[in-house]
């Protein structure tokens, strides 16, 4: 992974909601990973102290950041962890 991508993923981790932001998909992820994983941006707005037009900014921050990945069921926007690139920066960091 080369450094300019490095800076994009931090640059997207940089602001404390798009932080929090993370962590609760990243929670999520865990927690029901035998069922696929996955948080539903209405679940996101009704556990964050912010509004559903800010939660959707910086989700697609993260996506931009390739830190999450989005697919639509229905009327409704789940959001997942890369872990291929958490893979990829932990091994990076690491050798850092």
């Amino acid at each position: 992974m080369d450094t300019k991508k490095m800076a994009k993923i931090f640059k997207a981790l940089s602001n404390e909601n798009r932080l929090e932001l993370y962590f609760k998909i990243a929670e999520s992820n865990e927690s029901s990973f035998e069922a696929g994983g996955g948080l539903c941006v209405a679940e996101i707005v009704s556990c964050l102290n912010i509004g559903a037009p800010t939660v959707s900014h910086h989700i697609k921050e993260l996506v931009n950041a390739e830190l999450v990945t989005t697919e639509k069921k229905g009327k409704f926007l789940i959001c997942r962890v890369n872990k291929e690139l958490v893979n990829e920066i932990t091994e990076m960091m690491s050798l850092r």
